[in-house]
């Protein structure tokens, strides 16, 4: 299958900022952790919502530790991704981190998420704000992932359920960029949020 000039661009801006996450120190993104969750949780998206969809942090992405605990404590019913063998994502409630448990299907990266009960993979359109890994988000509020299509998958669901809810980015300030390469299936995000503040978007 030809790869497409979009496919080759998204590479090469995934390659240049992943490797400037990978020359983060420890404490940076400890700090980029708290930082985000201070803003986090003063956004309307956040204040209103009953249930979030998120999902635990992986290696140097900016942390979601301290964001998860504080919505927990607020009352919030979290949703966390359960990685299915092909890729999608099923999902289950957040109970605190210590009932984390290693994804079967992760392959190399140590990728932690819920032990509780499996609520299916169109839990997703049951939240009112969903939180977003990514790599980078543009001005237009395209949104470019690592690339395994997961969260494509959901958002397809999303549109197709009909379910709106307020879609969330998380990215360090440097990752908002003035353009990524999308594609015909790309949804776009309403909002971005950075350790430093809040980038929203036409919906």
């Amino acid at each position: 299958m030809a790869v497409t000039e979009s496919a080759r661009l998204k590479r090469a801006l995934r390659r240049d900022l992943s490797a400037v996450r990978a020359a983060l120190a420890d404490d940076e993104v400890a700090q980029a952790a708290e930082a985000l969750a201070e803003r986090a949780l003063k956004l309307p998206e956040l204040a209103e919502a009953g249930t979030v969809a998120a999902y635990v942090s992986v290696g140097r992405e900016p942390g979601t530790g301290p964001l998860l605990r504080a919505l927990r404590e607020r009352g919030v019913r979290v949703l966390l991704p359960v990685l299915l063998a092909d890729n999608d994502l099923d999902w289950a409630e957040f109970e605190g981190h210590g009932r984390l448990v290693e994804a079967e299907h992760a392959g190399r990266v140590r990728l932690l998420e819920p032990s509780g009960r499996r609520l299916g993979p169109s839990a997703v359109t049951w939240a009112d704000t969903v939180l977003l890994p990514g790599l980078a988000v543009d001005g237009r509020g395209v949104r470019m992932g690592r690339g395994g299509g997961s969260y494509d998958r959901a958002l397809a669901r999303l549109a197709e359920s009909g379910a709106d809810p307020a879609l969330v980015a998380l990215v360090y300030g440097h990752e908002v960029v003035d353009m990524v390469p999308d594609e015909p299936h790309d949804r776009r995000v309403h909002a971005a949020l950075t350790p430093e503040g809040v980038h929203r978007f036409a919906r």
